[in-house]
């Protein structure tokens, strides 16, 4: 197999296009062709009247057909190469009397998309995992969920943050990532994901994604294959407590009372398990403040987002809902950038305690909803937040948390109660006025939307440094995105959960650096941001955990 990359058509080539543009690359006649798959589809809109669509396609050769030759005809284009293997190689497979001796199953906590493959791959080596989930089914959350949304009737333990899917499940569905990948992982996790019935073109666009509806039932089909497998998930399950001894884990205790041995335990917990990151400390694991952000949502009607994008090409099906990505370094040096872009999407709330009000982003597979939302957010230290006062020195590990309930506090109290949450119209928070009056963006947070002023002195929404540095962005994203400081645009506080504010600090084989045995994995530990990323984290975790129960060397 051969691949070609950057093959560039018209957005509105013919059919046969590009067949025609592979034997042109490779100089081959028709009959040397025998058939060509689209790897990667992206677009270039730069030039909106003129959008080109880009192509990595794998070329199989006719049967006569020297591959060998070919490549060294072609060895000075960089576009022509052999293609990579992508597939997926298990490390080995457990023997089926492999607990016949009473040997505990590892544990894992959590079944977001790092859980989720932790526990998959660990199934699929016969391994036989058991997931405590502190949540509920996925079809459950779903309706406890629209609880607080439609009657503000929050549920701390089944929510946008706690559940079946994780908080990945009530978000755009995005399936792409900027990490390094040598080892192909992504395609992994893609490839699991059309099994379970996400449609077959998330594994060649550019910037696939599901969105919540398909998620849900694509989760279901992933949970069955892990029990069919012979590994269990519990859910309703929250874990209260380590058992450590010398050093080394040696299983949970459950908010019931109940005690799980285990030796090996995956903490796959996403990025708001405020409750267990305390009680992980108390219990002397070695965890350590980071960087995060701190923002609100921004709501612009999606039609606008596309003319700027696309131009006259806005509404193709090809090129859908358009999305973006900006930055801005502020004077004060402080960056503010877009986060989980929604084109077609709402505004969610996505609170797990009591009396706080949290903003994310979701879409559905079709993006047809009439706005466009993305979190704009400011990037901020350890020592923004630390909460002694101090001026230098080491920052507590949890003063993260404090520092996000602060500000969702602030943010449920601006809305006047009830998970309303504050908000403001982007030409009025530029000019440092109170909102009274909705114009033609209708935000769509639910349960609902209170104007108020989220600057005003005594009672902003977010720090000082934050909202002026949001402000000199607006503008400065208008110059990029015409229409983006449209006066009626809606801004919605507070969106605070865009990554966990701390690490579980492990080595180099994966375990935390102080109890053995215990595997700090996704968001929640620090170390991945969104679905793929955590997937491929949870799979690089079980294959650790599987290499050293069966002893095996890892890939």
């Amino acid at each position: 197999m051969l691949r070609i990359t950057e093959l560039r058509l018209p957005l509105n080539h013919a059919e046969d296009a590009l067949r025609m543009a592979v034997l042109a690359r490779l100089g081959l006649a028709e009959d040397e062709l025998r058939h060509h798959t689209v790897f990667k589809r992206a677009f270039d809109a730069r030039k909106k009247s003129a959008v080109v669509l880009i192509y990595t396609v794998d070329c199989e050769l006719a049967a006569g057909v020297d591959e060998a030759a070919l490549l060294q005809r072609h060895a000075g284009d960089p576009h022509v190469r052999p293609s990579p293997d992508t597939r997926y190689r298990f490390l080995g497979h457990a023997p089926a009397d492999f607990y016949a001796g009473g040997r505990p199953r590892p544990l894992v906590v959590g079944f977001g998309p790092c859980g989720l493959f932790a526990a998959l791959i660990l199934a699929q080596m016969g391994l036989r995992p058991l997931v405590l989930e502190r949540g509920r089914r996925v079809r459950e959350r779903t309706k406890d969920t629209w609880g607080l949304w439609r009657r503000g009737v929050l549920d701390p333990e089944s929510n946008v943050q706690f559940g079946e899917g994780g908080a990945g499940t009530f978000s755009d569905g995005k399936l792409w990532s900027q990490i390094s990948d040598p080892r192909h992982l992504t395609r992994k996790v893609l490839t699991e994901f059309v099994k379970a019935g996400a449609p077959e073109e998330i594994l060649f666009v550019s910037k696939p994604h599901i969105g919540t509806f398909r998620l849900v039932s694509m989760i279901e089909k992933m949970r069955a294959e892990i029990e069919a497998l012979g590994g269990e998930i519990r859910f309703e399950q929250r874990v209260t407590d380590l058992c450590i001894e010398d050093g080394h884990v040696r299983g949970v205790v459950l908010a019931g009372g109940e005690q799980i041995a285990a030796d090996h335990v995956v903490l796959a917990l996403g990025h708001s398990a405020r409750d267990t990151f305390e009680m992980l400390h108390r219990r002397g694991v070695f965890i350590e403040p980071k960087p995060f952000s701190v923002g609100v949502r921004v709501e612009h009607p999606q039609g606008v987002i596309d003319r700027a994008r696309f131009g006259p090409n806005a509404g193709h099906p090809l090129l859908g809902a358009a999305d973006y990505k900006l930055v801005h370094h502020a004077g004060n040096g402080r960056s503010v950038y877009s986060f989980c872009m929604c084109p077609g999407g709402t505004v969610v709330a996505a609170t797990s305690e009591p009396g706080r009000v949290v903003t994310n982003g979701m879409s559905q597979y079709s993006r047809n909803e009439r706005n466009a939302n993305a979190g704009l957010v400011v990037g901020i230290t350890p020592q923004d937040y630390r909460q002694d006062g101090a001026a230098a020195g080491p920052v507590h590990p949890l003063d993260g948390i404090a520092f996000q309930r602060h500000w969702e506090s602030r943010a449920y109290e601006l809305g006047g109660g009830g998970y309303v949450a504050p908000g403001q119209l982007v030409g009025d928070f530029i000019k440092g006025q109170r909102s009274t009056v909705l114009g033609n963006v209708l935000p769509s947070y639910q349960p609902g939307v209170h104007l108020t002023d989220l600057a005003a002195p005594g009672r902003a929404v977010l720090p000082e440094y934050a909202l002026a540095a949001l402000r000199e962005a607006l503008p400065a994203f208008e110059r990029q995105i015409k229409g983006f400081a449209m006066p009626d645009a809606v801004l919605t506080g507070a969106e605070t959960r865009t990554s966990s504010p701390l690490r579980i600090t492990r080595g180099k084989n994966l375990q935390s650096l102080n109890v053995a045995g215990l595997y700090p994995a996704g968001e929640g530990a620090g170390y991945a941001g969104g679905i793929m990323s955590a997937g491929v984290d949870g799979i690089e975790v079980a294959e650790v955990l599987a290499a050293e129960l069966l002893g095996l060397a890892t890939a």
